[in-house]
């Protein structure tokens, strides 16, 4: 089909994108006389100017050759706009396509309508100057560069239709994780996934400065893709006829390879071999059809075009007559007719129906979304016939689970781990599932093939993006990683978290699934990799979040992690943290306990606590696998050496049931809250993580200076897991020292047990160090155990 464009389409193609690029230059600069239908005068334009021309024209080109492409075969296929702020130019586009109208009927297609167009560009209560959850069509967000290849790849995993069109800046391509991303054609499988066409973008400047490949030439970027496996084209100019058609000439190689590598390997039923996927390579001038001077200097094709090519057209009478010219220049008497509407013709360019990309399903993904099939997870419950007295691997029960969720969600729910699965000792999904990889197997590998399911890649912001992308399409998954390297896409997190947050505001916006995030080989059984392995800090990242989305669990055992990931897997809209670790731990909760407690999100443990129904002279508190272990540990030893104080145990399972419920839906009432930690009592309160987080939940309760936390202090090294707790003063010892520093009543022995505990903590030391192991009654001990 290469080199079948008519001249009548090329002149359409062109008119598109004229009128694209007009209305991008509308929206940066106007807010009345929309079509310049009476001499431009300051009180015409904005008084804030705001957003990025530079990008713009080129995407606009894109757009306009992608409809035809799209709409000659029948094409289900999305595009993604790396570039950060290439907004304006996508918004244009979905507007003459008519999808804008349809999701915001009060932006209508006539004079009246780009005059609301215009004037809600980056102004207070209109629209971002990015690409975000507020444009149709887009499943990415444009505020933060790296991340696009990733999310198209999500996009097509188990979308065998679909073709994701990536846009990536040549900015964006100085990026780590966009370099990393390249690779994500080794884990795309044609014969049951869809098809990513990276556009590298090349205009050769940042905001002040070239890029790097903007200024390498054709051959090392030719030996650079190539060695990522990709094939490869080039299109390049400033002349737009010649650029035109080289454009369609060379989309239609690009989709010819794409229909041809698809039609292959699902006919031959298997995909043998990685194929050698294109890409296309575009240059074009930054700012192109903008100013070429402004004031005797360049402007187009360097880095002033980036933003506000003429940025004081509201005084300067030059730069308005300037601004005139140029948006005449797209002749819009051409492109609209009198009432402002798009002429026939012109739109006749664009697909029809939900093939047009600002309304394919598949970028409002809630519309395609269908709940997982769950297996019952209080199927893979671990007996406990007696609270604390047997240790398991939590997170083995998990593997068993998230295995049968891939026998009956075969096409519709992915693990995404970087190289950790068994690590994580979730390895039971091999028993069903194998390793993705679309590269030649060799006979020592262990479940690997082509047709793998389980994503394993060594690089946290691919899993993190492909999950993304995966969920926002309407799929689900989880993202398992180590707790300390989880701040590596702390900055992508926040960016979905952030999409969610807006996304509740547009009615339109379908409800998708989670973004679920498990994190485990925590700080304090990192004992055997050192400091570097220690960093629980991912968990602040998600409780700056806003209550409507952000949830942090804390699962002290195997009964309650399985209640709560059934929790997760079922929810939408929201971005679930768990945390708990892969060492065997003691099990406290039987399934049906299990199950109670994680639905009120935190409980009095009767069973641990010597209360008896009476005020406690002090509550111990925990959250956090290792945190629970140690403040048992607490319990039980003053209920052995000082049985006359009364003392509750209460567990946090759900962290953020302690924020009030203004802050989050999952906030306890006043009434809840003062019935587990009492009105007045004072709280040891042992946390998983840094003390400030829990300080910051407490914020509004009564007398919040009464919870003394110990957590995570940035003290561990390669030592034994108590002397983790020792070195952050988080140990049974610490907590027993401070409960007795703490008790309503003065315990009459005080004082000689807490130089009791100061000697067993200076014994601790003295053994760690000369036996390398903790001492004999830490390692064995157990609840209700002399």
């Amino acid at each position: 089909m290469a080199g079948s464009i008519s001249r009548d389409e090329l002149l359409r193609i062109d008119a598109w994108w004229r009128a694209a690029n007009y209305l991008t230059v509308g929206q940066i600069y106007l807010q009345e006389n929309p079509l310049l239908r009476e001499p431009l005068q300051a009180e015409h334009i904005k008084p804030r100017l705001l957003g990025h021309w530079g990008t713009s024209p080129g995407l606009n080109l894109l757009y306009a050759h992608l409809n035809r492409i799209v709409r000659e075969r029948d094409l289900d296929a999305i595009c993604l706009a790396g570039p950060g702020h290439g907004g304006p130019a996508i918004v244009a586009n979905v507007y003459l396509e008519g999808s804008y109208s349809e999701v915001y009927p009060r932006i209508t297609r006539d004079v009246a309508g780009m005059r609301a167009l215009f004037r809600q560009f980056s102004t207070p209560g209109g629209i971002p100057s990015h690409v975000g959850p507020q444009t149709p069509g887009s499943i990415h967000e444009g505020g933060e560069l790296g991340y696009v290849l990733t999310h198209a790849f999500g996009a097509v995993f188990d979308n065998p239709g679909l073709v994701a069109v990536a846009v990536v800046g040549d900015g964006e391509a100085e990026t780590g994780p966009l370099e990393g991303s390249w690779k994500g054609i080794s884990f795309l499988n044609p014969v049951h996934d869809g098809a990513v066409l990276p556009v590298l973008h090349l205009n050769g400047y940042k905001i002040a400065g070239p890029t790097v490949l903007g200024r390498s030439s054709d051959e090392d970027i030719e030996r650079l893709l190539t060695g990522h496996g990709y094939a490869p084209c080039f299109v390049e100019g400033s002349e737009p006829e010649r650029v035109h058609r080289a454009l369609a000439a060379a989309l239609d190689r690009c989709f010819d390879t794409i229909e041809e590598i698809r039609r292959s390997a699902r006919e031959r039923g298997q995909a043998t071999v990685r194929p050698r996927w294109p890409v296309l390579v575009l240059r074009t001038p930054k700012g192109w059809t903008g100013p070429k001077e402004v004031g005797g200097v360049p402007v187009e094709g360097t880095f002033r075009a980036h933003q506000v090519p003429l940025n004081a057209v509201r005084t300067n009478s030059e730069h308005r007559a300037m601004l005139e010219r140029w948006m005449k220049s797209y002749r819009p008497e051409e492109l609209f007719d009198a009432a402002g509407r798009l002429l026939p013709d012109v739109a006749r360019l664009a697909p029809s129906g939900d093939r047009r990309m600002g309304k394919n399903p598949h970028t409002n993904g809630g519309l395609l979304a269908k709940p997982l099939e769950l297996p019952d997870f209080k199927s893979y419950a671990i007996d406990v016939p007696r609270h604390g007295a047997e240790a398991h691997e939590s997170t083995r029960r998990l593997g068993m689970m998230l295995r049968d969720i891939y026998r009956t969600n075969p096409k519709n729910f992915r693990l995404f781990c970087p190289d950790e699965t068994n690590s994580n000792r979730l390895g039971a999904v091999f028993e069903l599932e194998d390793r993705c990889l679309v590269e030649r197997t060799i006979p020592a590998d262990e479940h690997v093939s082509p047709s793998g399911r389980v994503m394993e890649v060594l690089s946290e912001h691919n899993c993190e993006g492909w999950l993304e992308g995966y969920v926002l399409t309407g799929r689900h998954g989880l993202f398992a990683t180590y707790e300390a390297f989880a701040l590596i896409v702390a900055s992508m997190t926040t960016q979905h978290a952030k999409w969610l947050e807006a996304s509740a505001e547009l009615p339109w916006r379908a409800s998708v699934p989670s973004l679920n995030l498990l994190l485990t080989s925590t700080c304090w059984r990192n004992d055997h990799n050192g400091f570097s392995h220690q960093g629980p800090g991912f968990m602040d990242t998600i409780l700056s979040k806003k209550g409507t989305v952000a949830r942090i669990y804390l699962p002290p055992d195997a009964n309650c992690l399985l209640s709560i990931a059934d929790r997760c897997l079922r929810s939408k809209n929201c971005v679930n943290l768990v945390i708990i670790d892969k060492q065997p731990q003691l099990q406290w909760l039987p399934m049906d306990e299990a199950r109670e407690h994680c639905a009120r999100g935190a409980s009095v443990w009767n069973w641990a606590s010597s209360d008896e129904g009476r005020t406690p002279d002090v509550v111990l508190a925990c959250a956090g696998d290792i945190a629970t272990l140690e403040t048992l540990a607490a319990a039980w030893w003053l209920r052995k050496k000082a049985p006359e104080l009364r003392v509750r145990v209460v567990n946090v399972v759900d962290l953020m049931s302690l924020a009030s419920p203004s802050e989050n839906e999952h906030g306890m009432t006043a009434d809840r809250f003062e019935s587990l930690f009492t009105a007045d009592t004072d709280v040891v309160f042992a946390f998983h993580g840094y003390a400030g987080a829990v300080h910051q939940l407490l914020h509004g309760r009564p007398r919040p200076s009464r919870f003394h936390v110990r957590g995570y202090r940035e003290e561990g090294s390669t030592t034994t897991p108590f002397d983790m707790v020792v070195l952050n003063e988080t140990s049974r010892f610490h907590l027993v020292i401070e409960a007795l520093r703490r008790s309503r009543r003065p315990c009459e022995h005080g004082e000689l047990l807490a130089d009791e505990c100061r000697e067993l903590l200076k014994k601790h030391s003295t053994y760690v160090r000369e036996h390398f192991e903790d001492m004999p009654e830490i390692r064995s001990w157990r609840w209700g155990e002399p």
